[in-house]
Parts: C-alpha cells; structure tokens; sequence
C-alpha cells in the first residue's frame, strides 16, 4: 500500500512553536527583531496569528502604516547596511538589522496545503506563500497560495483569494496573479494549496482546482504565513484580525 504519511507536517498539536522550523518575525532585516516580532499562540492545536490594538507597526521607516504578525520558515539578509535581503518593499532598501542565516523548511516541488481560517475586516489581509531563499537575486519569485482581503470579503458567503506567481528579480517566471472569487466563508477552515512541479504549478481550494499557472520557480523556498493589519485605511473597528492555522502539509511529487 501506498505510504500517505506527509513529508513534512506541522500541526500545532504541542505547546510551544517548534523554533527548528518557524521564526515568528516578517523580514526583520529591512525592520528589526522588536518591531517585527510576531502576536502569536498555539492552543485549540492551532496556530493563532493576531494583531491585538496596541501592536507596534511593522517598520518605523518609510513604510506606509503596518502592523503584521507573520512567520518565516527561513531567512537570509547581508550584513547592517547591505542591500541583500528577502521580499524589499522598494528599490535601494537598506538592512537595518543585521540577522543570522536560518533555515527551517525549505522545499523544492510536492503538494503543499495549509488548512486555515481567517478574522478579517476591510481593514487587513491574510496570506500564505512561498518565496525563494534569495541567497542569489534571482531567486526571488513567489508562489502564492493564497491572499485574501477582508474588503473583498461577503461574509458568510465569498471572498476573492488570490493565487498565482510574483516573478519579482527572477527573469525566468513570469507574473501570473488572479484574485478568484470563490463560495467560502473565510471564518471556517478551508484548504488552501499548491501542487509544485517542474514546468507547472496547480492550485487548489478545499481539493477543487481553481487555477493553474506555468514555469514557476524551481529552486527551494521558504514558507510565509502572516494575518496584516493597515491602520491607515480607516478608523479602529474593534476587531482583532487573525490567522488560525490547523497545519501545514506537504508531500513530494
């Protein structure tokens, strides 16, 4: 018989987050470890993302106003000053603080699920994607498993989720990006995910395909999950977003 045990599995049952897979800071480099440092529990066996009011912005540079808890399955950046780091916001993006190399789970190819749910307001956004290890530039392009807007939100009834491919520095992908709308209630789990191979990327809601894009990435990533709050958008609303994540699975191909 067939051996369908995942390659790699995350879910949340212990009571600590396993720190040899996941660092609960978002890009750090172009911030610092404080202000980037992630609102996070495991209880209920689930990893909850939050974004309680008195959460410090994500950056106090030239940032538009964020707030973000987030996790990385690796991180790599050049040293104070340096303009080598993960995902920059804009051209010329300096390192802030210097961080150490850290590489938890990093995968090349398979079929990669996250099973979550979502708390949302037209004020913040929820995502999980993967990214390349940009230890070279080129390898920098994005996955996305899925990025849902609460403003695109009908709640109990639909949301656009978007999925597809973000080329950034990497000249061999190209941008392939839609935000579907689908029939889910995001405050209910759903399964979101990607089968990765060469040549060809699938992507799934809850086993259904909803789209597929051509030559992604092929080389390791990283993983990102992360709830976003943008306290420019409107007034406080009294919601806390938040991110719960039942786990995270992968096979290979």
């Amino acid at each position: 018989m067939p051996d369908d045990r995942p390659d790699f599995e995350d879910d949340f049952d212990g009571s600590r987050l396993d720190r040899t897979v996941w660092l609960p800071h978002y890009l750090p480099a172009w911030s610092s470890r404080e202000e980037s440092a992630a609102t996070y529990d495991i209880a209920e066996s689930c990893l909850h993302l939050t974004i309680p009011p008195g959460q410090r912005l994500w950056c106090a540079g030239d940032h538009p106003p964020l707030r973000v808890s987030g996790l990385q399955s690796g991180n790599y950046s050049g040293p104070l000053g340096s303009t080598v780091g993960q995902q920059p916001y804009r051209a010329g993006l300096t390192v802030r603080e210097e961080q150490e190399p850290f590489w938890g789970w990093t995968p090349h190819h398979g079929h990669i699920e996250v099973r979550a749910r979502a708390v949302l307001t037209p004020l913040s956004m929820v995502a999980c994607w993967l990214v390349g290890l940009e230890d070279r530039p080129e390898r920098s392009a994005e996955i996305c498993v899925a990025e849902i807007f609460g403003s695109t939100v009908l709640p109990g009834e639909s949301a656009a989720v978007g999925m597809g491919l973000h080329p950034f520095r990497d000249p061999a992908v190209s941008e392939d990006f839609e935000a579907v709308r689908l029939p889910i209630d995001v405050a209910g789990f759903h399964t979101y995910a990607v089968d990765w191979r060469p040549g060809r990327a699938d992507f799934l809601v809850d086993g259904t395909l909803v789209r597929s894009c051509l030559d992604p990435p092929d080389y390791p990533v990283q993983m990102m999950l992360a709830v976003f709050d943008f306290p420019g958008a409107g007034p406080p609303n009294g919601v806390v977003p938040a991110l719960v994540v039942d786990h995270v699975r992968a096979r290979r191909p």
